[in-house]
């Protein structure tokens, strides 16, 4: 696949998204991995563990996440929590959002 630079304008917008999308479902319940792609597939993104993982775990070390390990149907999962800084962070971005898309929205 090549990368063009659409393609890398792109990505650096939708990465913010992500990891909004991840903060939002970190706080409605605990998350893992995989869900976590399905669930942003349904939204039109398409990551793999290998894009994934490095977020969650940025996620983490900057402490808006924090992950414990589970078994989950039998599996070990490590489970993805919102804390509370996550949760300033998602509110404040939210209000952030929400004046963007007031400014540029056209209805």
């Amino acid at each position: 696949m090549t990368i063009t630079n659409a393609d890398n304008i792109t990505r650096t917008f939708f990465t913010g998204f992500i990891r909004l999308h991840i903060l939002h479902h970190a706080g409605e319940a605990p998350l893992f991995g995989l869900d976590m792609i399905r669930e942003l597939a349904r939204h039109g993104y398409e990551l793999s563990p290998g894009t994934l993982y490095p977020i969650l775990h940025g996620l983490e070390r900057d402490g808006y996440l924090v992950s414990h390990k589970e078994v989950v149907d039998g599996k070990a999962r490590k489970l993805y929590v919102l804390t509370k800084a996550g949760q300033k962070a998602l509110v404040r971005s939210t209000k952030k959002v929400r004046e963007l898309m007031n400014e540029i929205s056209t209805d």
